[in-house]
Formats: C-alpha cells, structure tokens, sequence
C-alpha cells in the first residue's frame, strides 16, 4: 500500500513541479558555459634569469669588494641593483627580521 501511495505522489509532484533543463540538454549548456581551461605555468618558456647570470649577481666580479664587511641592508641594495641591471625585479623587505647583530660583527 505504502508503495502505491509513494508512485502517486511521485507521480504527481512531477507533475505539477516545474522541471528544469538536464546538465546535458542544449539550454542548460547555453546557460552554463564552459569553463576555461586551466594554463600550465610549465608550458611556457622560463622567462627569468639564467643561472650563469644569478651567479654573477652573486659572485662580484671586483675582488677587493669585501661584501662580508657591508650591512644586510647594502647588501641588499647592491642585489636589488645588480638584479635591476639585468632586467629582474628583486624582492627587497624594508620591514622584516633585525639584522642588526650581524651588521655588527656579532656571529649569531
């Protein structure tokens, strides 16, 4: 009995509730684009530095140039210099952790 009474009432509320459109049907496509597909950053080119050029950044070419004796903050400086002239734009935080023990000779 209980089962007869459940198909009416599907039966019914089919009936009088309005249906909408199947994920497959052209209007629920036409209402639902396509997503874009997702651009793979491996499938293009690397378009930064070489590693040959990131080392001379690092490597100074001038051997009187003692870069232990600079401040981290002029360090960073000629960085951010060195990386300026070959195109790059370096990353420099003003506000960050206290180098201030290391520019004064203080191993930590």
């Amino acid at each position: 009995m209980r089962d007869l009474i459940h198909s009416i009432l599907a039966v019914v509320l089919s009936v009088l509730t309005p249906s909408r459109p199947g994920k497959h049907s052209a209007a629920y496509l036409a209402e639902h684009p396509t997503p874009k597909p997702l651009v793979n950053p491996w499938s293009r080119p690397w378009s930064g530095p070489s590693a040959a050029e990131v080392r001379e950044v690092f490597r100074p070419a001038d051997a009187t140039l003692q870069l232990r004796a600079c401040s981290v903050e002029e360090l960073e400086r000629r960085y951010a210099a060195a990386f300026a002239a070959i195109g790059v734009d370096y990353w420099q935080s003003t506000a960050g952790p206290d180098y201030s023990r290391r520019s004064a000779g203080v191993a930590a």
